[in-house]
C-alpha cells in the first residue's frame, strides 16, 4: 500500500543539497526549491532514508518526512498561493 509523503530538506552545503535533489527526483516529484511530495510504499520509503542518510550530514542537515497517508484517495487539506496543487498520481513510468 502506498502513501502520500510530503519531504522537504534543508541542506548546509551545495554539493550535498545536488545529492539529495538528485536522489529525491528518482523518488517523487519536485514542488518547491526544496519539496517534493511522493507516493511510496513502506519499503520504499526505507529505502530512500537509507540513501539519504548516507549523504546527509546529521549535524548540519536537516530532512523532514511528513506521511500525509494513504495514496489512494487521499485529500490533503493544503492552501496553494499562485500554482495550483495537485497529489501526485499513479502512472505508468516508460523508460
Amino acid at each position: 500500500m502506498e502513501h502520500l509523503f510530503v519531504i522537504s530538506y534543508d541542506i548546509a552545503e551545495p554539493k550535498r543539497w545536488r545529492r539529495v535533489f538528485r536522489i529525491m527526483k528518482g523518488y517523487g516529484e519536485w514542488l518547491q526549491l526544496s519539496v517534493f511530495q511522493c507516493r511510496l510504499t513502506r519499503m520504499r520509503v526505507l529505502k530512500l532514508e537509507a540513501e539519504l542518510r548516507e549523504v546527509m550530514n546529521q549535524r548540519e542537515d536537516h530532512i523532514l518526512i511528513v506521511d500525509v497517508g494513504p495514496a489512494e484517495g487521499v485529500q490533503p487539506r493544503v492552501h496553494s498561493l499562485g500554482k495550483a496543487f495537485e497529489t501526485v498520481r499513479r502512472e505508468a513510468v516508460i523508460v
